[in-house]
This record gives structure tokens, C-alpha cells and sequence, in this order.
């Protein structure tokens, strides 16, 4: 007999969820099923990237359903797989695409890929991993354990072995922890998400290439938040002269659908083999239909250069905040803000609920703001001004 009772949920908790029943949504705004416009500076926790009820993208769903094809396997090759590669190619450093489902599912491969190279590279004891203090990279066994979460990781150790953290911006502990005979890896997100909004500077970088290199390791970005358009350029690495070895992407990918994409440069991609790894899922033609008019959307320069402008109002507006006596700091970069605070943000986020505005945290006292990036230049003062009113 189940346990679940008429009123409760048969949904597994797993998740603090807000008291909040999202009905459907337009533009930037979300509809709860009492009636309640939301302005969203959520975006799905950066996936929705058109916000809601676009056009669009309805457009490409229908195109995509129109072909008859959701699903094929990887037993056989699909047009719209291909372009997607293709274009993902053509607008990246990289040489070659690995589809999965999910940003969690691409740290799994880009941490197996990495290992697989390194161990051509230096044999068995290359297999280590450096990883960065206030990382995140997702919730599976790899993911965990490059994660800088003791929270999330403790109550499922052992975890995959073999990861340091070093400091960010910690040249010493940088240097100290590669090893031309262990380390395979070096992953980072260039805008940390989870662990607060803090981007990574373009010197830190650098030097993450250069120790990279100097090792023979692989430089992976964890781009999962950060890329496709949330910085300004159409992949965070492009902020900077650096270029990885790997990188990954997801959230807006896939314009909502569950989609992933690991990003190899070839001297990486030579050493992953048939066999190696898989998905029945991945690259699938309809999810990989609407990615192509998503990549292709938001690569567009003047949809970009949006972006940007936005970015640069959003932190003017910001700057409002400062004197707020529990603003500690804000920081962040394109349309991907962090609000520090001095006390916890929790109760800040129920007021801005409450006034009519979503936020999400990144940490107990860190407000992170990713609107969609399609909001326009008088939803952002409206955002900003509703935050102001919760802090008071």
C-alpha cells in the first residue's frame, strides 16, 4: 500500500523547494496557479535563456516534432546531431562534440576523457585531478568528488580519489599541486556558480593554462552556468585569451530540454576510443534540433552585444546596493550576479517573493541574479528596485 497520502507529494525530497505552484509563464514573468506574476531573475537556475512562451523557440519545437524523429540512438547518425557539432565547432576552439543529457553528465565524460588522455600520455599514476576551492560540478560520483562541498559529499564518501583543491587566485598552491607524473587534469569554472558568483580572473586563468601545459594536463572549463551567452560572449572562455582543452556546456542548450555537450580540442578527442563511453539519450534529433536554433540565436553579435549592455546596466544598478548596510559586495559579469551579504539571504529571498521578484542563493548569503537573457533594459530597474525593497 503506498504511503503517500492524497495531500502530500509523491515526489522524492530531495529538494528545499519554495512554497510556490508555477502555472505557466511570458516573457520574463512567471505565472503561479493562484494568479501571482513573478518577475524571474532565476531563468530555470540559468537555462531558460528566452524566458518563457518564446516564439521562437515554440517555432523550432514544432519544426523538430514535425520530422517524426524524438529518438534513434547512437546506433545511427542523424543530421541534426551533426550540424549541432558541426556549428558548436565552427564558433569554439574545439575540434570535436560529445552530446550527453545534463551539465552533470558532462563533468562524468570530460573527467573520463581527461583520464583517458592522461594515462596515454604518463600511464597509470597520471590520473589526478585538480579542482578549485568553492567549486561546483555537479551531484554524480566525479562531480562530487571535484566539488568543494564537504555538505554534499559526506554522507556518500568514499568518493572518487586522487582531487586537490587549491585556492583560487593561490599561485603558491597551484604550483605545488601539479605534477608531470600525476596530474591529468585541471578543471575550473570560470564563473564559479554554486560557490557564489565569483569569476575567475583572466591572470588565474592564464597561469591554470601555463601550469597546464607545462605538465602536459588537461585544462577542462566547466561551463555549465557560465557559457552560452550568460557572460556576454557566446562562451565564458572568450572573456579571456585562454582557450581549454575541454569545456562543457548545458542549461540553455537545449532551450529547456535536458541536454549536455562535452567540447574536446583533437589531441584530447585522439585518445577516446569506440567503447569508451556512452549515452542512448545524448544528441538525440529533436533535443539537438532546438539546440542549433538556440547556439545559433544567441551567437548572433548583436544578440550578444545585448547581452553585454544589459550586463553593464545590471551592475550599475547594483551599485544602488552598496550602501545598504548588509551588502557586503557584488560581483559577477554579463547578465551573472552574485549579492553578498552580511546576514543570511534566505529570509531576503522570501521578502523578494513576497514583493513580487524570484531570486535564487548561491551559498547561505549570496543572491544570485540570472534573469533571462532576452529581459529588457526597464525589467532590470524593476528587479533591482524590488531586491532594494527586500533588503530593507
Amino acid at each position: 500500500m503506498s504511503v503517500v497520502t492524497e495531500k502530500a507529494s509523491a515526489l522524492l525530497p530531495v529538494y528545499r523547494s519554495l512554497d510556490l505552484q508555477i502555472a505557466s509563464g511570458h516573457g520574463c514573468y512567471l505565472v503561479t496557479e493562484d494568479g501571482r506574476q513573478l518577475l524571474d531573475f532565476t531563468s530555470g537556475i540559468g537555462v531558460n535563456a528566452f524566458g518563457y512562451a518564446d516564439v521562437q523557440l515554440a517555432d523550432a519545437l514544432r519544426g523538430a516534432l514535425d520530422s517524426g524523429l524524438v529518438h534513434t540512438s547512437n546506433l545511427f547518425h542523424t543530421r541534426p546531431a551533426q550540424d549541432l557539432a558541426a556549428r558548436l565547432v565552427e564558433l569554439s576552439c574545439a575540434d570535436r562534440v560529445f552530446f550527453c543529457n545534463s551539465g552533470g553528465e558532462a563533468t562524468e565524460g570530460a573527467l573520463k576523457f581527461a583520464r583517458r588522455y592522461a594515462r596515454e600520455q604518463g600511464g597509470d599514476q597520471k590520473h589526478e585531478i585538480i579542482a578549485l576551492k568553492g567549486s561546483f560540478h555537479g551531484r554524480l560520483f566525479g562531480g562530487m568528488a571535484v566539488t568543494d562541498r564537504p555538505g554534499f559529499r559526506n554522507q556518500f564518501e568514499p568518493v572518487m580519489p586522487a582531487v586537490t583543491f587549491i585556492t583560487p587566485d593561490g599561485m603558491d598552491e597551484l604550483n605545488a599541486a601539479v605534477s608531470a607524473a600525476r596530474t591529468a587534469a585541471i578543471i575550473v569554472e570560470p564563473v564559479q556558480g554554486e560557490g557564489g558568483i565569483n569569476p575567475m580572473s583572466a591572470s588565474y586563468l592564464e597561469a591554470l593554462r601555463a601550469a597546464a601545459t607545462r605538465v602536459n594536463a588537461v585544462l577542462i572549463f566547466d561551463e555549465v552556468q557560465c557559457g552560452l551567452g550568460r557572460t556576454g560572449e557566446l562562451f565564458a572562455y572568450q572573456t579571456t585569451a585562454v582557450e581549454p582543452d575541454i569545456f562543457t556546456l548545458a542549461k540553455p542548450l537545449a532551450g529547456g530540454l535536458p541536454m549536455g555537450a562535452i567540447l574536446l580540442k583533437e589531441h584530447v578527442a585522439a585518445a577516446v576510443k569506440p567503447g569508451d563511453h556512452a549515452t542512448t539519450f545524448g544528441g538525440g534529433p529533436l533535443v539537438s534540433t532546438i539546440a542549433l536554433s538556440v547556439v545559433n540565436r544567441i551567437a548572433e553579435p548583436a544578440f550578444l552585444a545585448d547581452v553585454k549592455s544589459k550586463g553593464e546596466q545590471l551592475a550599475n544598478l547594483l551599485g544602488r546596493l552598496m550602501s545598504h548596510p548588509s551588502v557586503k559586495q557584488v560581483r559577477g559579469i554579463g547578465l551573472m550576479w552574485g549579492v553578498e551579504l552580511s546576514v543570511e539571504a534566505a529570509p531576503v529571498l522570501k521578502r523578494a517573493i513576497a514583493k513580487g521578484l524570484l531570486v535564487t542563493l548561491a551559498g547561505d548569503k549570496v543572491i544570485r541574479l540570472l534573469p533571462p537573457l532576452v529581459v529588457s533594459p526597464a525589467e532590470l530597474e524593476r528587479g533591482i528596485e524590488l531586491l532594494l525593497e527586500a533588503l530593507q
